[in-house]
């Protein structure tokens, strides 16, 4: 598993003297979306400037077809304590094991008689035509991100040909707090549901909407979270454990870091805490990791921190852990520790830090293998491994490029990737199995497609175009996420907003003597969302649909 970079903006920082939220500046609005959502050009604003509501009026308010369980609805102020709980457990912990497995029924892979963590085959086959055969049963992706051949981006079904197709969403539930941005989404490792950070520091999952399955979209309602687990300050990092598999719930699980308090193992079926991980400084004051990452085989627990990696053992939950310093006699790698990555073919895990670099590290025993050279503007916020472990991707905070390593010569950079990142958020980036697709969001919701492929083969640190540019949202798209076997990407929006300047406690005599032209915080515009795409072939009926509205926006 290649999860690395978390949740809050500047991974966090305000405990090393730096603002974790500063820095977000007001985002430079992007025009919306048309009330279609079946070809996704840029979109003209409406001119009441309401959000696009073509689906999300037909998407709402029919949530009893999706059998979801809904969790109860009173979170816990203190992450310490478990949810109280309406229901017996062992009941709500049924239903979400028949839930989940209801959304597979039908979509386990029947070709091999075996069990054996085929959990990622689930649902890539017996849907439809297009889909059938797709994913070979003998290739088992088990969260490291690795994949055995070129062409499992072809088995995927990515089409980037067009504007992926929007599909569903979930907005109301980030309506009734203000200004609760997300921070991020994740799927699970096993494709069943979706991992998503906001600014309440609520992580949610929600369950993949069975009705995806079929080409009845315009039938999908909005999406409800199943579980809502609740931090205690701002989250910095979270990451699923990389064996993940709903059908065996001990492997359900996911680990989060937050202000001020220990690493977190959250239960994925009841929503409760399943263990803790203290760290302690050389004060032995408890202290909050930066960011979070688990080995491919699930084992062990990184935690980034200021020049210091520790590594705990996952089924030694406590304070006990192994210390990796990132600087020995002055040398070394400096900065906090803000992101990680592993992998997929050698024993070697990456950490990117504030200092503006990577180093490569030796699992065994953290040995600083190499240090690629400084070439990033801000602190790296998030990297990510190719599937055949030759290259490196890195990006930064306040940073326009992603730049991709080549690691059989450290520090060569064989090409960049130009992308929009004008704040300290942290701006996710995701490549498909294959590693041919590289796709990220930028601070004006903008989502750009790259082929890798189309890369010059001796690399000259040359500026990679895009093959694909489409607006996703109004605001800034700070998550995106490919699904781990069907062309399913999931992605996050929003950002702080700021007031434009006057508009302050010391300014109600300004307000009340017409200074009308001042924007208040309740008129500044948000686009606060989880939103699922199709960006695969699609079916008869989604083809035939489109071409009745493509003659019929043309006849108008």
């Amino acid at each position: 598993m290649s999860d690395s970079a978390g949740g809050g903006e500047s991974g966090g920082v305000a405990g090393a003297g730096q603002d974790s939220e500063a820095d977000n500046e007001p985002p430079q609005q992007a025009p919306p979306l048309l009330p279609e959502g079946d070809s996704l050009e840029v979109r003209e604003t409406s001119e009441d400037g309401d959000p696009p509501s073509a689906k999300r009026s037909r998407m709402s308010e029919e949530e009893q077809g999706l059998g979801q369980v809904k969790v109860h609805e009173e979170i816990p102020a203190q992450a310490d304590l478990l949810p109280e709980d309406p229901a017996p457990p062992e009941q709500r912990t049924g239903e979400l094991l028949q839930c989940m497995e209801e959304s597979r029924r039908g979509e386990e892979v029947t070709a091999t008689g075996e069990g054996d963590e085929k959990c990622h085959q689930n649902g890539a086959q017996g849907h439809d035509g297009s889909l059938e055969g797709e994913t070979k049963p003998e290739e088992e992706h088990n969260g490291n991100g690795s994949a055995d051949s070129p062409s499992d981006g072809q088995q995927l079904g990515l089409d980037f040909s067009q504007n992926p197709q929007m599909l569903t969403g979930a907005w109301t539930e980030y309506s009734n707090f203000p200004e609760n941005y997300l921070k991020g989404c994740k799927w699970a490792p096993d494709g069943s549901c979706i991992l998503t950070n906001s600014a309440d520091n609520v992580l949610r999952v929600y369950n993949l909407p069975p009705e995806i399955y079929s080409y009845n979209w315009d039938l999908l309602p909005e999406m409800s979270p199943v579980l809502r687990m609740a931090e205690g300050d701002t989250i910095y990092d979270y990451c699923w454990y990389p064996k993940m598999n709903s059908l065996e719930p001990d492997t359900c699980f996911l680990a989060s870091s937050s202000r001020d308090n220990p690493v977190h193992v959250w239960d994925a079926f009841y929503g409760e805490v399943r263990a803790s991980f203290r760290p302690y400084n050389h004060l032995d004051e408890l202290t909050a990791a930066h960011s979070l990452c688990f080995s491919p085989d699930g084992a062990q627990l990184y935690c980034g921190f200021d020049k210091t990696v520790r590594v705990f053992y996952t089924e030694r939950p406590g304070r006990d852990c192994e210390e990796r310093p990132t600087v020995v006699k002055k040398q070394g790698q400096s900065g906090i520790i803000s992101c990680f990555g592993f992998s997929p073919c050698q024993s070697v895990y990456a950490c990117g830090s504030y200092s503006r670099c990577a180093g490569l590290y030796s699992c065994q025993d953290g040995t600083l293998l190499a240090l690629l050279p400084t070439r990033h503007h801000g602190g790296l916020t998030h990297l990510l491994f190719s599937p055949d472990g030759n290259y490196l991707y890195t990006g930064g905070r306040k940073d326009p490029e992603i730049l991709c390593w080549d690691l059989r010569e450290p520090g060569k950079v064989v090409f960049s990737l130009k992308r929009n990142v004008a704040t300290n958020q942290r701006i996710y980036f995701d490549l498909d199995q294959s590693g041919r697709y590289l796709l990220s969001g930028d601070t004006e919701g903008v989502v750009s497609v790259w082929d890798t492929h189309t890369a010059p083969p001796d690399g000259n640190e040359e500026l990679l175009q895009p093959q694909l540019r489409f607006q996703a949202y109004w605001d800034c798209t700070n998550g995106i996420s490919i699904h781990p076997f069907m062309p399913l990407l999931a992605t996050s929006s929003g950002q702080r907003q700021f007031p434009w300047p006057g508009d302050s406690e010391g300014d109600s005599a300004s307000d009340t003597e017409g200074g009308g032209a001042v924007m208040s915080q309740q008129e500044v515009r948000q686009d606060n969302a989880l939103t699922l795409w199709w960006a695969g072939p699609l079916g008869p009926a989604a083809e035939e649909n489109r071409d009745h509205n493509t003659a019929a926006a043309e006849e108008t």
